[in-house]
């Protein structure tokens, strides 16, 4: 039965997808921290000083936060092209070992 597991665990990739997994996770704690932490306050600093908040998240119109909105499009927006270059460059790597 455990070499049965351990088969399957090797056949389906499920180690290297669970190392995927948790890898995909901290890498979008790292990017979220350079979006929420970093580059929105820069970016915005100007606007949210006109607003008379301190945080973007804190912007909202009648109980409506579309602060959080835009910061969380900015957020998917650079984790996914951050996601589309190591994909890229991963790909790329296969397509030169397969040759």
């Amino acid at each position: 039965m455990v070499k049965e597991f351990l088969a399957f665990l090797k056949q389906y990739g499920v180690v290297g997808l669970a190392i995927a997994v948790i890898i995909g996770g901290k890498l979008n704690l790292l990017v979220s921290s350079l979006v929420n932490d970093l580059l929105t306050p820069l970016i915005f600093q100007p606007a949210l000083n006109a607003a008379g908040v301190k945080d973007i998240a804190e912007l909202s119109i009648n109980g409506i936060f579309y602060g959080r909105f835009i910061a969380a499009f900015i957020d998917f927006v650079i984790v996914a092209f951050v996601v589309f270059v190591f994909a890229k460059k991963i790909m790329k790597e296969e397509v030169v070992a397969k040759k």
